[in-house]
């Protein structure tokens, strides 16, 4: 990924064809990898590859990692709120999708 890619992947762009390290996924989130480790060890995002310093991680795991980042400064919500949060978010929307294919708007 080059620097044209970040700053596409920072500015609001999700990437789905190419993956982000670590440092990567820091930046485009503004956030230190401590946090983002914190993340992969509550299962809030799943990167691919066994040790941190192979890891990539996937547009999903970006936009989860921005979503947790809101959730945790602006309503202080701790690790384990943000992965239900999180986790009854998507699930909403999944719903609403098939309302909409249904035609049950």
């Amino acid at each position: 990924m080059n620097s044209h890619d970040l700053l596409l992947v920072h500015t609001g762009t999700v990437i789905e064809d190419d993956s982000l390290t670590l440092g990567q996924l820091c930046r485009a989130c503004g956030a230190h990898a401590d946090w983002v480790i914190s993340l992969v060890e509550e299962s809030i995002i799943e990167p691919q590859g066994e040790e941190i310093r192979v890891w990539r991680f996937s547009g999903a795991s970006l936009v989860r990692a921005r979503s947790a980042l809101r959730l945790q400064r602006d309503l202080g919500i701790n690790l384990e709120g943000i992965a239900l949060a999180l986790d009854l978010m998507e699930e909403l929307e999944s719903l609403r999708t098939q309302m909409k294919i249904t035609g049950h708007s």
